[in-house]
């Protein structure tokens, strides 16, 4: 997040982000809902395929501004601030949220399993694996674009109000700032949605109902 923010090249900032995009998709194959099954192909590798075109994708999108400001030379200072400033905190969210909807997909394709209160496996839904695939991705997007947009609008108030005298300072308070919103977000982000989700009796599949009485029911909802 940090080497992404400060790139000034649409080449650079399209390595860095396909480098960050690889390790979170890697840690959300890691700390996903392990329910689903395929007879008939390799879950592993349908993960990997989508996987790469997830980070493939973002890069790319994440890169957009600045390959756009580059090849048409804008230097004007409105599209400095859109370009560099405003646009990137959202596509960085949004692809976030993109690649963990892509590599989980097989949680709402093929089900999770959902359970009453005492732990009890009732069966595999569908919605269930929906809704935490969902949860996941917007604690993402919340995460990343946060992360992305709250430091700049802080070292746009440090540097319009000259808090800082020394220029060569505002580099390392800008990383300063960026890992110390980092380092805020991640528990926020982590319990904005329980790791153990629930899920009403009228959201389930009708197949799952006819064999239990529960009003209530449970899931992983993963990381």
């Amino acid at each position: 997040v940090i080497i992404s923010s400060v790139q000034r090249q649409a080449r650079n900032s399209f390595f860095w982000q396909f480098v960050f995009h690889a390790y979170t998709t890697a840690f959300t194959v890691v700390n996903g809902n392990g329910t689903p099954k395929a007879e008939e192909y390799s879950l592993q590798q349908k993960q990997i395929f989508l996987g790469l075109g997830a980070i493939s994708y973002s890069a790319c999108v994440g890169a957009l501004p600045l390959a756009f400001m580059n090849r048409y030379a804008l230097k004007s200072s409105l599209m400095q601030l859109v370009l560099r400033k405003l646009l990137p905190a959202p596509l960085f969210g949004l692809t976030s949220a993109f690649t963990v909807a892509m590599v989980r997909s097989p949680e709402f394709d093929n089900g999770i399993e959902v359970m009453d209160r005492n732990g009890k496996v009732i069966g595999v839904s569908k919605k269930a694996g929906e809704k935490a695939v969902m949860e996941t991705a917007l604690s993402r997007a919340v995460l990343f674009g946060t992360t992305f947009f709250l430091p700049e609008v802080l070292m746009y108030c440090v540097q319009r109000t000259r808090l800082v005298k020394n220029p060569h300072a505002l580099g390392p308070m800008r990383m300063v700032v960026f890992m110390s919103v980092l380092a805020g977000m991640l528990p926020v982000s982590f319990s904005m949605f329980p790791q153990c989700g629930e899920i009403k009796r009228a959201d389930l599949e009708p197949e799952i109902l006819s064999s239990t009485e529960e009003t209530e029911f449970f899931y992983n909802r993963g990381i």
